[in-house]
């Protein structure tokens, strides 16, 4: 669906009663940017916060009853008005894309070149694959499972070896699609319907690639061995020296192939933002190796140093089985934590005190009554006194003697 189609569709689902259709994801981040309308405007107007308008336009979330309303009635005033002839969609498509933007885009597209094409196959190791085709999709009856597996094969090959560049560990890089997929594979009902299912875990893979807590564990703090080549070690390190935010923006772009706004909208930054990264990423590379200031040269590297590395990933239904398991488990663990606290809870609750029993008041002093005291020392008289009756009496009076009468 492009820009120029999405206002009757629109219009249409706000007449009708049902449901309103909403744009994909990324047309839905164009259509804000030619409204030249930022995150706050659209959250203010539909009632949301700025973290659910990004969430929305990243394809995460989807918008559902009177806030979808909302965010379709506005998407659909920011659409042209005019629906173009099926004689002119082609044109008019690319046009409605930059419908309105703002000087400052527009002279950082010009600045831009076009995307690298995928049709060689020596590129090939990188390049994004298409999804698959709804209409076969929907014609061909397919379980979860069939579906998830169909994904997996299609997208996990190039998903490691991107993945691998994006970080430089082997390990790390199958590490992050398991966990990608397995992820997916718990949310399968959505990245089903998902226009882009492969970008979807392509998007968790690589968060969970660049997360800082993987510095933390024991396990990834050992170095990796280098690639085999010199060649590919200098690539690898000038990729690895760029903040992770470039590094991710450069290989959206010259490595897998996005355009630059689906770019932006994958990093969760504005187009110029984007173009910016791209530019000053393209120019640090160029510094260390000379031979990759051309766009073309440097997306051809990248799907080499990709290629070179053997990197496969599991088989699928190893994967849904770990994430089912890891699912399980964790579960316990939630169910086991809570009947913990609810068996805490009932014996504070069992051996709290029923009423409430006043602490004692402190004693205070009785006047009138002398204190307590121990016994006087001895005075004169009585130590004489005491002396003379042990001289006169220490024998004891005389015994007395019964007499017969």
């Amino acid at each position: 669906m492009t820009q120029g189609a999405a206002s009757p569709k629109l219009s249409n689902g706000l007449e009708q009663g049902g449901p309103p259709s909403l744009p994909p994801p990324k047309e839905r981040r164009l259509l804000r940017e030619a409204g030249s309308l930022s995150r706050d405007q659209v959250a203010e107007r539909v009632g949301v916060t700025r973290e659910t308008v990004r969430r929305w336009e990243a394809g995460r979330t989807t918008p559902k009853g009177q806030k979808r309303e909302a965010y379709a009635r506005l998407l659909a005033e920011l659409a042209p008005a005019e629906e173009p002839s099926p004689t002119t969609a082609g044109s008019t498509t690319a046009a409605s894309t930059t419908a309105r933007p703002s000087p400052k885009a527009a002279a950082i597209r010009e600045q831009e070149p076009a995307p690298p094409t995928a049709g060689a196959t020596a590129t090939a190791v990188l390049e994004q694959e298409p999804a698959p085709d709804p209409a076969s999709a929907a014609s061909r009856a397919r379980t979860a499972a069939e579906a998830f597996d169909a994904l997996y094969t299609h997208a996990a090959p190039f998903l490691v070896r991107q993945t691998y560049l994006l970080t430089g560990r082997r390990i790390l890089a199958r590490e992050a699609v398991e966990r990608a997929f397995q992820q997916a594979w718990q949310n399968w009902p959505e990245v089903a319907v998902d226009p882009d299912p492969a970008g979807w875990v392509r998007a968790a893979a690589y968060e969970y690639a660049m997360s800082p807590w993987h510095g933390l564990r024991p396990g990834k703090r050992q170095p990796e061995a280098p690639p085999a080549t010199p060649e590919d070690r200098e690539l690898l390190g000038a990729l690895l020296d760029l903040p992770p935010v470039y590094r991710r923006t450069l290989l959206l772009y010259d490595g897998v192939g996005l355009d630059l706004p689906e770019t932006a909208a994958e990093t969760e930054a504005s187009t110029p933002a984007a173009a910016n990264r791209i530019l000053h990423a393209r120019e640090a590379v160029a510094q260390r190796l000379p031979d990759l200031a051309v766009p073309e040269q440097l997306h051809r590297r990248l799907a080499e140093l990709a290629g070179s590395e053997k990197l496969d990933a599991p088989v699928s239904t190893v994967v849904r089985s770990d994430g089912e398991r890891r699912t399980r488990l964790w579960t316990r663990a939630a169910v086991a934590f809570t009947v913990f606290i609810i068996g805490a809870t009932a014996l504070t609750v069992r051996v709290a005190p029923t009423h409430y029993e006043p602490v004692p008041a402190p004693g205070s002093p009785i006047a009138g009554v002398p204190p307590l005291t121990g016994p006087e020392p001895l005075t004169q008289a009585d130590l004489e006194l005491r002396k003379e009756l042990r001289e006169k009496l220490g024998g004891g009076p005389e015994r007395l003697t019964p007499r017969t009468e």
